[in-house]
Parts: C-alpha cells; structure tokens; sequence
C-alpha cells in the first residue's frame, strides 16, 4: 500500500512543481482580492448603498463563493490561474466540489484569525511542499501548472 504522498510531485526529485509557489501564491491573492473588490461594487449600487453597513458580511459571502466556484471548476482561483498555480488533491487530482467547499472553508477561518494565518504563511515558507494549513488538513498541494 502505498502512502497518500506517493501520488504527488516529489519535491526534492521535481522541484521545479514547487518552485516560487508561495511568492505566487501571494501574488494570486492580490489579483482574487481585487476581483472580489469589483464584484462588491455592484452589489453595493444595487443595494443604494445599504450593503455598505454590512461589507464585512458581503465581502465574506462574495469571496467565498468566488473561491469555492472558481476551484470547483479548474481547481484554481482567477488569481491562481494568472499565476500559473493549482491546487490537487492528496492524490494528485483537482479538486471537486466538496473539496473545493473544504478548502474555501479552511481558508476563510484562516483569515479570521491572525495567527491562524500567520501559522499558515510560515507552514508555506517552511514546509518541503509549501502546504498551509488548510493544505496540511486536507491534503491539498498548490502546484506549478506548467512544471
């Protein structure tokens, strides 16, 4: 039987999958921040401005369902694929729609809280495949698209 990991990319003897994945990966939540920015705007003038009271909710429902429909069709963000990133399953495979949920999910209580996301940033630094937290649990892995 062979380990879970046996299915993914060996860092060390294919390193070029993991190269500057965590500089890209940075740089894809830049562009899906600025995307999320744009799609609030409409949904603030649609709402006479109401929606203003309430951003924090909107900008968290707009992102989440942003990140999770994005990754449920082609395992990557608009961001991630501006960046040539994706993320795979524990067994190399993109991921699905529950995946994807999952993922979404980690990523937001991640950014709830500061050292959840600070522990996540050194996970990615430090770890041999520059997984994050959400990463770790769920057995995803970003991947260079074109390694």
């Amino acid at each position: 039987m062979h380990a879970v990991t046996d299915h993914l990319p060996d860092p060390v003897a294919q390193p070029e999958f993991y190269d500057s994945v965590t500089s890209k990966r940075f740089l894809a939540w830049v562009i899906d921040t600025i995307l999320v920015g744009i799609l609030v705007v409409p949904v603030v003038v649609f709402t006479l401005g109401i929606a203003l009271f309430f951003l924090p909710v909107v900008w968290l429902a707009i992102s989440f369902v942003y990140r999770w429909i994005t990754l449920a069709n082609g395992s990557a963000t608009w961001g991630m694929r501006a960046m040539a990133i994706e993320l795979r399953d524990a067994y190399g495979q993109r991921l699905d729609t529950g995946l994807a949920f999952l993922h979404t999910l980690g990523y937001a209580l991640s950014i709830s809280t500061a050292i959840v996301q600070v522990g996540s940033i050194v996970l990615m630094l430090t770890t041999e495949r520059r997984q994050g937290l959400s990463d770790l649990v769920l057995g995803t892995v970003m991947l260079n698209r074109r390694a």
